[in-house]
């Protein structure tokens, strides 16, 4: 089994869209907003913004190799660090984000000022100068005019002129200069905001990181099960060639024992090209059905010598179904149950047939013999002819159960009138599926 046992990754590509996709969602929903508040699609902010965004896009992608490490540690452990993580990277994506905007934000201030009669500068110390119209003075009575009812003058209070002669008449206010708290204030307001953002992409990726292993995890059980499988399958095949092999030597036995030289020696011919075909192959691959039935007519080639007289064998095989695959040697069993307990326990001739079709889109292969009735024929289901070597019916049933599954199935029984048959019925599987 060639399994990939490395640790589950998201693909660079996955990840890449994935923080993308959350800075463009962002991109797209401010950018409405701002719409809907009153800016609507200024190139100025859209351009600004889209700095923003593409900043926040590489900051974002200096987190995964942080996280990548983590992929798999325990939940918590992937939490905290993500947590901590996001802080520095939320300052740093508020800094980008007031840079910016910083020209955009002081002309915005000295428009909205001037509107409203007021100008804002700021002094080589930082301070913040107010300058504002103060309203007209009343008009400054000359001495022609009459005193008031207490004989005084009234009095014209003097406002400080900033500028020189002809310069408007402005007063300044001075304000004490608190630049870095406000600037932290604004500052921490905008990372907090970013740091959200920054979890739900992390957020984003865990659960990425979960869907990655969750798979790896269930390709690696798919290839355990396949190899479980693989090795009942090569299990019980092995145990086919033995149980062939024992009783096919015991017929041979027979036929030095009674001076049958000839047949023993065609016997053992036929058995060595019996056995090159099947060991050369993969005991738990597949052969074209025509190959199957080639094996099981060397088999009763091999069993005809000891039954010249008796055994008769007869093959169905439709020219469409040739090339099907079926499990190799699945046939093998049930052929040899045929001679054993049909054509060896009787004098008369017994036919035996293979016969494949095609049912409801399935294959329907069956071998059956037309023995005497009399034969035990229970034990050919379910008994062991011998002790470490009877396989027969319950093999195949496993090998089906192995390879097919509840898609395949096997009915055995004997036949109205005398024999008995075997039937299998399973999916249709070409060489080119």
């Amino acid at each position: 089994m060639d399994s990939d046992l490395s640790p589950a990754r998201v693909p660079a590509r996955v990840v890449i869209l994935s923080i993308c996709g959350v800075w463009l969602c962002y991109f797209v929903l401010t950018s409405l907003r701002g719409a809907i508040v009153g800016f609507e699609f200024n190139w100025a902010f859209l351009s600004r913004r889209a700095v923003v965004t593409i900043a926040s896009i590489a900051v974002t992608g200096s987190l995964w190799p942080l996280l990548q490490m983590l992929d798999h540690r325990p939940l918590w452990v992937k939490a905290g660090a993500t947590l901590l993580g996001a802080l520095p990277a939320a300052m740093l994506l508020a800094a980008i984000n007031q840079w910016a905007f910083a020209d955009i934000d002081a002309a915005m201030m000295s428009k909205m000022t001037q509107h409203e009669g007021v100008r804002l500068r700021q002094d080589i110390s930082g301070n913040i100068l107010v300058d504002v119209t103060p309203p007209s003075p009343p008009p400054v009575p000359s001495d022609d005019d009459d005193d008031d009812e207490d004989g005084a003058r009234p009095v014209v209070p003097k406002v400080p002129q900033i500028g020189g002669p002809g310069a408007p008449h402005m007063q300044r206010i001075e304000i004490s200069h608190e630049t870095a708290d406000g600037r932290l204030a604004q500052l921490s307001d905008l990372a907090s905001g970013r740091y959200f953002l920054l979890l739900a992409w992390a957020a984003l990726y865990l659960a990425l990181v979960n869907g990655e292993q969750l798979r790896a995890a269930e390709r690696r059980e798919g290839e355990f099960r396949g190899a479980a499988e693989a090795a009942e399958l090569r299990s019980l095949r092995y145990q086919v060639n033995p149980h062939f092999l024992f009783n096919t030597l015991n017929s041979l036995s027979a036929l030095v024992m009674t001076g049958r030289a000839d047949d023993a020696e065609e016997m053992i011919q036929t058995l060595s090209t019996f056995y090159r075909r099947t060991l050369t192959g993969d005991p738990t691959g597949d052969l074209t059905l025509a190959g199957e039935i080639e094996l099981q007519q060397l088999y009763l080639d091999i069993e005809a010598v000891r039954f010249p007289k008796r055994l008769v064998r007869r093959i169905e095989l439709p020219e469409t179904l040739r090339d099907v695959l079926v499990p190799g040697m699945m046939l093998q069993p049930l052929v040899e149950n045929a001679v054993k307990y049909a054509v060896s326990r009787t004098s008369k001739p017994v036919t035996i047939a293979i016969a494949a079709a095609e049912e409801y889109g399935r294959l329907v292969l069956t071998v059956s013999d037309d023995g005497e009735s009399s034969v035990n024929d229970g034990a050919r289901e379910f008994a062991a002819p011998a002790p470490g070597f009877g396989i027969g019916l319950a093999n195949v049933r496993d090998r089906l159960d192995a390879r097919f599954g509840s898609e395949a199935t096997l009915d055995a029984g004997p036949l109205v009138g005398g024999g008995f048959r075997t039937m299998i019925r399973m999916p249709i599987v070409r060489a080119h599926d």
